[in-house]
């Protein structure tokens, strides 16, 4: 099955299989992770595949709140899961594996490093999507979900304390996102990564002029 065809097949079995209401994980999260991956491709000079078409779609099939304690299994679940899916596709043995690795290989917290070319293409493609414009929506969407608030009232920035992305949606950008960047692993994916965090500093910017205090250093 050539990518076209495969790829409408990966997008009606997400529907179908995915669970409903993680609004950061949904069909659409596949589709832009899907979209970098190829662009990422194309500029470390490889085609794209059907394995690292697979992963892109069926990276998330299993879905945990960021505060649940399995968290950090998602990525090994979704991997199990993502088999017999690829294999009703008719996928090789060989790139049912490949394409698992590069799921398992893809989570912040999961621990797998990446082996393979899609693997680390993945990680980079699924990476973009915490930053940018794109990144800051999903970053105040998750914090939401979890009840947490937008900021620090008294320390928005936290100048007099210690950032803590449990508390505040707004700490995540000190504590993780606008560090994303240096965990990059192709030259295309860095480039693509560090033009989103400037995008998500002017934000920090335009709202510290909001809220009437010094800009951050992060």
């Amino acid at each position: 099955m050539s990518l076209a065809p495969l790829r409408a097949a990966l997008r009606q079995a997400l529907a179908a299989e995915s669970g409903a209401g993680d609004t950061t994980h949904d069909l659409a999260h596949a589709d832009r992770v899907w979209m970098h991956a190829r662009t990422i491709a194309h500029g470390e000079g490889m085609a794209p595949s059907r394995v690292l078409l697979c992963a892109a779609y069926l990276h998330d099939l299993v879905t945990l709140p960021k505060d649940h304690p399995k968290r950090a299994r998602a990525a090994t679940m979704s991997a199990s899961a993502a088999g017999p899916v690829m294999q009703a596709l008719g996928l090789t043995p060989t790139e049912i594996a490949q394409a698992r690795h590069a799921i398992e290989a893809h989570s912040f917290s999961g621990g797998t490093e990446p082996q393979s070319p899609e693997a680390r293409i993945l990680r980079d493609a699924d990476r973009l999507e915490a930053l940018g414009a794109i990144g800051v929506a999903r970053c105040f969407a998750v914090s939401g979900a979890l009840g947490r608030p937008l900021f620090d009232a008294d320390d928005p920035f936290a100048v007099g304390r210690v950032p803590d992305d449990t508390v505040s949606a707004l700490d995540h950008f000190a504590v993780k996102l606008l560090k994303l960047p240096e965990t990059f692993l192709t030259p295309t994916g860095r480039r693509l990564a560090e033009e989103r965090a400037a995008v998500m500093r002017r934000f920090l910017a335009d709202l510290a002029r909001e809220l009437g205090a010094p800009p951050p250093a992060w």
